[in-house]
């Protein structure tokens, strides 16, 4: 029973003592006013705020300019140069270089045969058209190939078998006419093995051609040919001998001799052949049995100059300005010949002459490109070839990048993606380079996000002024500014609530009651925003209350924000905020 007695008493005093704790921390002390709640407010000021996006991202060039050998890559160009080797590298990567600044130096050792040979196929080909056209390589421009061609003399001499006749047709290759030079002919000496023995390349030919005329005519030795050749006794005339009836065959040796003709000599007059040395040549008179005559005779070849005058092509003989027989001078005009063919002839040999002027051409430049000179202004990225290498045309030898241009590409995410917008400066830091701000702009910002790990993000790119201290891949930071403004109206985000959609805040008035008032907010980060309007300058703004507050709880203090001195250096939304009180 006694138990009983002390457990009830127990109860009862834990249920008085509880509720006098209650009744104490409920109820304010009589020190303290009841009537209305107590109010932790903000003085309006004007100040500074500045809001931005940090983002991180590598460093990439914008763009550059390929190292590069000159011709088109994988075949052989044009002008016929299949490799060049590589005669001396003047940079290495890393090097800063101008434009225009010599980076390898090449050589092609076939190069000037390439242009000796086009050359003198060029010239043969002007030299054609304007022999064909009977005007000079200066006025080959001015050629008209409905004129048709007019056939010039190629040598100076006396026109021989004329076989062009006006209105006549003739083909192509048909023999026109032969002029021949009859100032020398040739004539050809058969010398039996025992003269050939005592015949020196110096000795002087005495020519005898007695049914004529007595005189001596002097000839020079042109041609002596060692191989002997055999001959028919039959063929062979000599006056030391009677003709053989019976033919057989001998060995000769065949010698070459060219003399002035006085005006008398034609080809096929018999003459006979002997020989004298140079010294004994010279002797006067001229004593005829001193001279070691061959034994067997021979007779005029040819005329040493001798031209056959060709149709071109298939072409209709409209003037002829020569007669047979008649003397002409080098490049004298003979006949002009027009027609289809001809007008397609010198179209053709027109047009082979353009193509080989710009060959020889081509050529001519690759002397100039025999040095690759920096496309741009920038750093050597890589150059992988050294001196002694073969490289072909067109041939990538590396890449050059400006550091002065650079990009960004960074990711936002959504939440902070709106306040970067395009065109918006940019600060950026390298950690290689520290202490230098390096000036951005914000190029292109996406309009669609990706989804990365379910957070939406979108793609911003940053143009960066740099410099050549920056490298591709180099990790850089960057602050986007989303705008600031100066001497503006600011209060804490804590006063700052949304109500039927609209931004408000409290006011607390000079009477102590609480007025709530619309505002229009501006610039805003994670501690104060811009009023635009709603507010003016001393106003105060309640921050807090002690209607917001458990019964146990008190206000420590009569603002809820740091003052302006503590506001200094903190981060906004997503960057860096900065706001003076005044």
């Amino acid at each position: 029973m006694r138990v009983r007695i002390l457990t009830a008493a127990l109860i009862i005093f834990v249920v008085i003592g509880g509720g006098y704790y209650a009744f104490r921390q409920l109820i304010p002390s009589p020190d303290q006013k009841v009537d209305a709640p107590v109010y932790s407010t903000y003085n309006v000021e004007r100040g500074d705020i500045a809001v931005g996006v940090d983002v991180s991202g590598p460093l990439n060039p914008s763009y550059g300019g390929s190292i590069q050998v000159p011709g088109g890559y994988g075949s052989m160009d044009s002008s016929g140069i299949t490799s060049y080797l590589v005669d001396e590298v003047l940079v290495k990567p890393g090097d800063f270089v101008k434009q225009g600044q010599t980076l390898v130096r090449l050589d092609a050792p076939n190069l000037s045969v390439l242009i000796d040979n086009a050359r003198e196929q060029l010239e043969m080909e002007e030299k054609s058209l304007a022999s064909l056209m009977g005007v000079s390589i200066e006025e080959i421009g001015q050629v008209n190939p409905d004129r048709g061609i007019i056939v010039t003399a190629p040598i100076a001499g006396r026109m021989m078998d004329l076989q062009a006749k006006e209105g006549v047709e003739v083909k192509q290759g048909e023999i026109i006419a032969r002029i021949v030079n009859d100032s020398r002919f040739q004539v050809i000496a058969k010398l039996s093995p025992g003269e050939y023995q005592q015949l020196a390349e110096d000795d002087v030919a005495f020519l005898n051609f007695s049914d004529y005329f007595s005189e001596f005519i002097k000839a020079e030795i042109v041609d002596i040919n060692p191989n002997p050749v055999p001959e028919s006794s039959l063929d062979l005339i000599s006056d030391q001998a009677p003709n053989s009836q019976k033919e057989s065959y001998e060995f000769v040796y065949w010698v070459t001799l060219e003399g002035e003709n006085p005006g008398l000599i034609r080809p096929g007059m018999p003459v006979s052949i002997g020989f004298l040395n140079k010294e004994q040549a010279k002797e006067k008179p001229l004593e005829p049995t001193t001279i070691r005559w061959a034994r067997y005779n021979s007779q005029v070849d040819k005329y040493v100059n001798e031209e056959r005058v060709l149709s071109q092509a298939e072409s209709v003989v409209t003037e002829v300005f020569v007669h047979k027989m008649e003397s002409v001078k080098e490049g004298q005009p003979l006949v002009s010949m027009a027609g289809q063919d001809v007008q397609d002839t010198i179209r053709e040999k027109l047009d082979t002459i353009r193509t080989q002027r710009v060959e020889l051409q081509q050529l001519y430049s690759k002397e100039g490109l025999m040095e690759i000179k920096a496309p741009i202004d920038g750093i050597v990225a890589d150059l992988n070839r050294q001196q002694g290498a073969t490289v072909q045309p067109g041939e990538w030898l590396g890449s050059i990048y400006q550091a002065s241009d650079m990009r960004m590409w960074v990711q936002v995410d959504d939440v902070d993606i709106l306040q970067v917008k395009q065109g918006a400066p940019v600060e950026v830091t390298v950690d290689a380079v520290p202490g230098k701000v390096f000036e951005g702009t914000v190029e292109q910002v996406a309009t669609m996000g990706k989804d990365h790990n379910g957070i939406s993000r979108f793609e911003v790119m940053i143009k960066v002024a740099g410099g050549p201290e920056l490298k591709p891949g180099m990790q850089a930071k960057a602050y986007v500014k989303a705008g600031n403004a100066q001497n503006v109206i600011l209060v804490p985000l804590e006063a700052v609530f949304q109500e039927d959609g609209q931004n408000k805040v409290e006011i607390l008035q000079p009477d102590g009651i609480a007025k709530v008032v619309t505002v229009e907010l501006g610039l805003m980060n994670d501690r104060v925003a811009e009023v635009k309007s709603g507010l003016t300058e001393g106003q105060e703004v309640i921050t807090g209350s002690t209607a917001d507050l458990l019964p146990s709880q008190k206000i420590q203090t009569d603002k809820l924000i740091p003052d302006s001195q503590d506001n200094e250096g903190e981060n906004g939304a997503g960057g860096t905020g900065e706001e003076s009180q005044k």
